[in-house]
């Protein structure tokens, strides 16, 4: 499996006075089955992954749906403003007491492949390091959204960006080195388990560079071509 993709970060903040996001969302997955979509932010900021083409074309839906519904302000005058979205009319009590506490902070969001997250937090970890900045991951299947929160001042939200830069250039040189292999459990008992446990740990020491990630049905292999390749050839004999 080889990493081409492109991660990209869509502000859906101008859409908000005429639609509800979330709506908005479901109908660019619908359209787009091929990209994977973050968690959309409170800000309306969202991260979606893919190829260039897919991306592409989720561009031009988006840019026909923006002068849709300028071309409907048109007609309708600024008199006739579309309500605005439920969810921000009615938001609760716990909502609104942590606003001021949100506006404080600076947030990134990138979507990465799980496979390149957890090589880098292994390999690179101080990719995940910075200073004055918190950052997390939620792992979702084969995508983990990475958040990198700092102080919303101008010095705050430099170090933020600064962070977000780091983790986007190892994730590019990374994508154009690594590859992942999926190597399925043929038994899924406890014994079948323990013995790929005590091959990896044989292995290791001659692919030091080389990750294993282990789920309850299979083991993901991320390493060089080179390496990963060895690494299974070994696995299978």
């Amino acid at each position: 499996q080889a990493f081409l993709w492109v991660t990209s970060t869509l502000n859906m903040a101008v859409f908000r006075d005429h639609l509800v996001l979330e709506d908005l969302v479901e109908e660019m997955r619908k359209q787009s089955p091929a990209l994977s979509f973050g968690p959309l932010q409170r800000d309306g900021q969202i991260a979606v992954q893919g190829s260039f083409p897919a991306l592409r074309v989720l561009r031009e839906f988006l840019l026909l749906k923006a002068k849709s519904l300028s071309e409907e302000d048109k007609r309708e005058g600024k008199s006739h403003q579309r309500p605005r979205r439920k969810l921000q009319e009615h938001r609760g009590a716990a909502e609104t007491r942590n606003s001021s506490r949100d506006a404080q902070r600076e947030k990134q969001v990138l979507v990465l492949d799980t496979g390149i997250y957890h090589y880098m937090k292994c390999f690179h970890p101080k990719a995940f390091q910075g200073n004055d900045v918190v950052i997390s991951g939620v792992t979702d299947g084969d995508i983990t959204t990475v958040c990198i929160e700092s102080a919303g001042s101008k010095a705050g939200a430099a170090q933020g960006l600064r962070a977000r830069k780091v983790i986007e250039n190892y994730s590019v040189e990374l994508q154009k080195i690594l590859r992942k292999e999926r190597i399925c459990f043929k038994e899924h008992s406890k014994a079948e388990k323990q013995r790929y446990r005590q091959l990896r740990e044989r292995l290791k020491a001659r692919y030091p560079r080389v990750l294993i990630i282990p789920y309850d049905t299979h083991l993901d292999v991320v390493g060089t071509s080179a390496d990963v390749f060895g690494f299974t050839e070994e696995v299978k004999r």
